[in-house]
């Protein structure tokens, strides 16, 4: 696995791509992963290796100001982790790829899909395609200092309990270490906008959700697939961030199989 950078142009910052090269023959479509809220590139540890082991050219973005990549969230706004996933996506197999988003970055594929056209898209709990008041909701309920720092416009600081179900306390305490503190213009974006056009051809999409997500309900991910006419996953016994919950490789086997189904052939 190594690391690279994607070159500032113009006012646009300097991004890191971690890149897992596919073992052996790389004869399956290249992947672009997209993190979430306060995560960046190093939250798909465990998926880009399993990714590159199936075949895939593996690649995972950290939004600006996230991770390794230069810029700052001060100020950002969806628009701008938009244009980074595209910056990004499109110097991968010029976009053609499958594009893969968790959470925040579910939100933000659905927005980058009528620009860039994928082979395919994968979202994972992810944010809902209309206001998330569902998740809002959600957070107050389970959180509810949480739920004041949301109402009060300051960056969310969502503990293990709201992402993991199953993942020992070391490694949860890890990747708490490693979280960054988000844009409150992108957070209050999340409970006031439009939702993204439709892509036109509709491309495919596959929506992972689980029974056990204590930041976006079910009913919010099943409402999501509908709008996309999306095939629907749900699991259970794992939390919200299904790629770094004990049970990881339950979820990357349905992402897995649902590609396999698609025939997606790289680029």
């Amino acid at each position: 696995m190594k690391t690279m950078m994607l070159p500032a142009t113009g006012t646009e910052p300097a991004l890191e791509i971690v890149h897992a090269p596919a073992t052996g023959v790389a004869d399956r479509s290249p992947l672009l992963f997209v993190h979430g809220l306060g995560h960046g590139a190093w939250c798909w540890h465990n998926w880009l290796e399993a990714a590159a082991a199936a075949g895939h050219q593996a690649y995972a973005l950290s939004f600006r100001g996230h991770g390794g990549s230069e810029g700052s969230v001060a100020g950002a706004r969806l628009r701008d982790y938009v244009a980074d996933t595209v910056r990004a996506a499109t110097s991968i197999a010029d976009g053609k790829g499958v594009l893969i988003g968790h959470s925040l970055g579910g939100l933000i594929v659905q927005h980058a899909l009528p620009v860039i056209k994928p082979a395919a898209a994968v979202l994972l709990a992810s944010i809902s395609a209309h206001p998330a008041i569902g998740t809002a909701i959600s957070v107050v309920r389970n959180d509810p200092i949480q739920g004041l720092r949301l109402v009060a416009g300051l960056p969310l600081h969502l503990g293990p309990d709201m992402l993991f179900t199953g993942l020992d306390a070391a490694s949860a305490a890890a990747a708490m270490v490693r979280m960054t503190p988000e844009s409150a213009l992108v957070q209050y974006q999340l409970l006031a906008r439009s939702p993204a056009p439709l892509p036109s051809p509709s491309i495919p999409v596959l929506s992972v959700a689980t029974t056990d997500d204590r930041v976006v309900p079910i009913r919010a991910a099943r409402a999501t697939a509908r709008r996309y006419g999306a095939t629907i996953r749900e699991l259970e016994g794992i939390g919200h961030d299904m790629m770094l919950d004990a049970g990881w490789q339950t979820a990357w086997d349905v992402v897995d199989q649902w590609l396999h189904s698609q025939a997606v052939a790289p680029t």
